[in-house]
This record gives C-alpha cells, structure tokens and sequence, in this order.
C-alpha cells in the first residue's frame, strides 16, 4: 500500500510541470486572442472616425465656396466615397497589398484570399484602408470646386481610387499586408499617409485645377486675383473641428494595434494642429494685416497634415515645432498659387495637403528620434524621404495630367459659362442648397 502511495506522489510531482506548461499555453493563447480582438476594434474605431472625415470635407468645402454649388459640393464628397469603395475593393486593395504576381493576378483582386472566415484579420484592415483611399479622392474636389462636370468628377475619382492612389500606396506601404514596395524597402517613412494620402491627393489637386482654368472672375483683366468669398465661415469651422476630430482615428488608428501608442500619437497630432492654426494666424495677422479665419482654419488642418508622416518617431515639442512650420507655410503658399502661379484652389487643398503633406514627410529626416538629421541619424533618411516626396509628386501630378486632359478631350472637364453663374446645384442637380432663402450672384 505504502510502495502504491509513494509510485502516485511521484507520478503526481511529474505531472505539475506538464500541467504548468499547458496552462501558460493556454494563458499565452488567450492573451493573444485578447490581444487581436482588441485591435480589430479600435482599427475598427478608427476607421469609422476617418470616415466621418468625409462629413468634415463636405462642411469645410460647401463653406468655402458658394452657396450655389453647395450641393454640389455634397453630392461629390458623397458620391467619391461611395464610388471608392467598390473600385477600391474590386482592384485598389489587391494592387496596393497583394501579393506580386502580374497585376490582376494579384490577391485580394476582388476580394479574393481574404483569409479565413469573418474574423480574418484583412476585412479590418480592408476598411481602414478603404477609408484612406476616399480620402485621397475627396481632397481634389476641393481644388476643381464650382466649375466641374459631376460626371467628370465621378470618372476621375474612379481611377484614384481604382489606380492611381493604390499603385503609389503599394510602393510605401506595401509590406503592410501581402505585398511590398521599393520606397519602404528603402527606408521610406510615412507613418500616416503625409505624402501615400495627403500629397498625393494635394498634386492630383493641382494637376486638375491646372487643365481646368480658374472661375469666371477670379482674375482681372490685369491678372489679379480677386477673392471669391465663401458662404458659410462657420460651417467652414465646423468641417475643420470635425476633421481635426476624424484625424484621431487617421493617425493614432494607424497603429493597427490597442496599446499605449494611442495616446502618444494623440498627443502629437493634438499638438501639431493647435501650433499650426495659431502660426497661421500670426502669420496671417502680419501678412494681410488681419487674423483671417479661413488662414488659421487652414493652418489646424496643415499642422495635421504635417504631423501625419512622422507622428509615431518624434518628441512633443517637435511635433508642436512640425506644425507650426505647416502653419505658416499653409498661408505662403495659398498667396503664391493664387497670386504668382494663378491657380485656383477655392479651398487650398493644394497649400494644405500637397505642400503641407510634402513637408511632413521630409520632417521624417530631420526630427525623428531614431534616424532624424537632427538626432545625429545623418542626411540618409532625409534623402530616402526627398526621394519619397519626389516620387509621390511625379507619379500622381503626371498621372493626373494625363487623366484630367483625356476627360478634357472627351467628354469635357468643365461646364458652361452660363452653368457656371447660374450655379452647379441648378445646372448639374436641379435643385438648391437654401431654396427660398438665398439670392445668387452672378460671380
């Protein structure tokens, strides 16, 4: 009985190490589901805070300009996210991260290898990215605003989305999923889309406003420019609040994962966007001897902008000292394209996105903590990122070229001149913004 009890001690004593190690596997396996379901919802969050960015342009843009495109204005941002949805989940997603294999033969093409059931990983991940392709859409609507054919509009944002913006996303951020790219296997930092997003949207921008030609009465016989006012400041500001508020999820939500990284990021995109309206206000305070509103909404939205690329890797005061670079270039370069270059960019979606997002990125080089110039890393992630920026601007403002002057040559880029002064609402939807409260000028 004695020699029984002593062989079950034993056999018991063996068995607790077994048992301990099943349990951390157990422990370690369901810490890690934990851990994943925790990013599927705030990559979820985050995703629908983006979203809710479309209402914050479609505020910001309906403001900015006229009351008889206001409409307009609201159908494009309503119609760019609807249109890039599909097209980006039909071919945009597959070309942007899929693996290599010829160009349709890539996975994800419409939807395909997704993973395995509803819980994959990649429906998430679809939905944040798809976010970020509409907003690359909708930045140029800003830029062609008030002059526009709806149904070139909806062609143009077709091709961002199914092409033009996956194809450059593919070389920076690539190796997010399935894929890879050159500029990210050089090196390439753009944490949030400052150039993937942001400029390649602001020189899509510039391309269209370029072929499309200014309003009826921007410019003076004498070649000055005249300021067209917009309607509505305070739901300007609204668009800009929203936005400042969507761009919690834009960057923070970039991190695809619950940690405490979320609130670092926060903190310096918070800071960003305050210093950026308040330098676009003192700037705007000395240059146009008044703290003009519509400057220092634009300048919160350039200290966003530029914070975007390089919020993850660097300090508190150097995000502030990013935005409020963005913030006084937002105002400098509004004046020179409308005033030198003669563009017209009823919103200054170029200044913002464009320069601002190019800026952004070369900051990468000089103030991040790991590789930045000023951080003794050298003037090798600074090249990688001129490189970066260089390649943005090539590809999307060429491409754009070719787009908006083979929608000129067929089926016409621009309504009429009468169309025009009566007001996009009427002439392209057949209905106004503010029936019965609004008297429209022919300016």
């Amino acid at each position: 009985m004695k020699k029984t009890m002593s062989l079950l001690i034993l056999l018991g004593l063996l068995c607790v190490p077994a048992l301990g190690q099943e349990a951390e596997a157990s422990a370690a396996e369901a810490i890690e589901a934990v851990q994943n379901n925790l990013n599927i919802v705030w990559t979820c969050i985050a995703a629908f805070l983006v979203f809710f960015m479309q209402a914050g342009f479609a505020m910001l843009e309906s403001g900015f300009t006229r009351a008889k495109n206001a409409v307009n204005i609201l159908m494009k941002n309503l119609m760019d996210f609807s249109v890039g949805t599909l097209t980006f989940a039909l071919l945009g997603f597959g070309l942007m991260f899929g693996k290599s294999g010829g160009w349709f033969g890539t996975t994800h093409f419409m939807l395909s290898d997704m993973g395995e059931g509803v819980e994959s990983w990649n429906w998430t991940f679809l939905m944040f990215q798809t976010v970020f392709a509409a907003t690359a859409a909708t930045i140029v609507s800003g830029a062609m605003a008030e002059r526009t054919k709806f149904i070139s509009y909806l062609v143009y944002s077709f091709f961002i989305t199914l092409f033009i913006y996956p194809i450059f996303g593919s070389w920076a951020w690539g190796g997010l999923l399935d894929g890879g790219g050159w500029l990210e296997g050089m090196g390439f930092l753009d944490f949030a889309g400052s150039t993937v997003v942001h400029s390649v949207g602001g020189w899509l921008a510039l391309a269209g406003a370029i072929v499309l030609g200014p309003r009826l009465g921007k410019y003076g016989p004498d070649g000055k420019a005249k300021a067209i006012l917009g309607h509505n400041i305070p739901l300007a500001a609204l668009g800009v609040f929203i936005l400042w508020f969507g761009w919690f999820g834009f960057n923070p939500g970039s991190t695809t994962t619950g940690n405490g990284s979320i609130g670092y990021i926060a903190v310096t995109t918070n800071l960003s966007a305050a210093a950026g309206a308040i330098m676009a206000m003192l700037v705007s305070w000395v240059v146009l001897k008044k703290p003009d509103a519509s400057m220092a909404l634009n300048g919160a939205l350039a200290g966003l902008v530029s914070i975007t690329a390089p919020c993850d890797g660097v300090s508190p005061l150097a995000a502030a000292v990013i935005g409020a670079i963005g913030g006084a270039l937002v105002v400098f370069s509004v004046i020179f394209i409308d005033r030198v270059l003669k563009i017209d960019d009823p919103v200054g979606a170029v200044s913002v996105h464009g320069v601002c997002g190019a800026w952004g990125t070369l900051s990468c080089g000089l103030f991040n903590m790991d590789s930045g110039l000023f951080y003794g890393g050298g003037l090798g992630q600074l090249g990688v990122q001129l490189l970066g920026v260089g390649a943005g601007f090539i590809w999307a403002f060429g491409v754009g070229m070719v787009l908006f002057l083979g929608l000129k040559a067929t089926i016409g880029l621009r309504v009429s001149e009468e169309e025009e002064l009566k007001g996009l609402d009427i002439g392209e939807h057949g209905m106004e913004a503010y029936a019965g409260f609004q008297i429209f000028s022919n300016t």
